[in-house]
C-alpha cells in the first residue's frame, strides 16, 4: 500500500463527515432535539481529525503521481491549494464544534450562538471540501473535468 492509496482511503472521510454533520445539525435544529445537534459536533469533531491523515498523506500521493506518464502538474497544483484552505477550515470547525459542545454540556447560554456559528462555519467547510473533492477527482479523472462532458457525449452520438 503506497501512500497515494493512503491518500484514497483517508481523504473522503473528512469531506463525509463534513456533510453528514451538517445534515444533522440541521436536522438537530429542525427537531430542536439537543443530542442530535450534540451528534453532530462529535461528527465534525471526527471528520477534522480525518483531514489529519488526508493532508499528511498528500505529499506522498504526489510523489507517486508525478512517476505516472501523461499527467498534468496544474491539476495537483489546483488541489493542493484548496487543499490547505480545507485543513484549516476542517480544523476550525473541529474546534468549534469543541467548544460548542462543552458550552452546552455546561448549560451554558452561549452555546446557542456557537451552534449557529459552527452551522456557518460547516457551511464554509462544505462550500471548501467540495472543491477538494472535485479537484482531486480531476487528477486522474478526465469525465469529470470542465468541458469534458461535452466531448464525452459528442464522441456518444458519433459512435451510435
Amino acid at each position: 500500500m503506497n501512500q497515494a492509496h493512503l491518500h484514497l482511503l483517508f481523504n473522503h472521510l473528512p469531506i463525509i463527515g463534513t456533510l453528514i454533520g451538517l445534515l444533522t445539525l440541521i436536522a438537530g435544529f429542525l427537531l430542536t432535539n439537543n443530542i442530535v445537534k450534540r451528534t453532530a459536533m462529535g461528527i465534525f469533531v471526527f471528520a477534522a481529525i480525518c483531514a489529519i491523515p488526508a493532508i499528511l498523506t498528500g505529499e506522498g500521493a504526489q510523489e507517486v503521481m508525478e512517476r505516472l506518464p501523461g499527467l498534468n502538474g496544474g491539476f495537483i497544483k489546483a488541489h493542493q491549494e484548496v487543499a490547505g484552505i480545507f485543513i484549516w477550515l476542517s480544523s476550525l470547525l473541529g474546534i468549534s464544534a469543541l467548544a460548542t459542545l462543552f458550552f452546552d454540556i455546561k448549560e451554558n447560554p452561549l452555546s446557542k450562538i456557537l451552534y449557529f456559528a459552527t452551522l456557518a462555519i460547516a457551511l464554509g467547510t462544505m462550500f471548501v471540501g467540495q472543491q477538494v473533492g472535485t479537484t482531486g477527482g480531476e487528477i486522474r479523472h478526465t469525465e469529470i473535468r470542465t468541458g469534458t462532458a461535452e466531448i464525452h457525449q459528442g464522441v456518444e452520438e458519433y459512435n451510435d
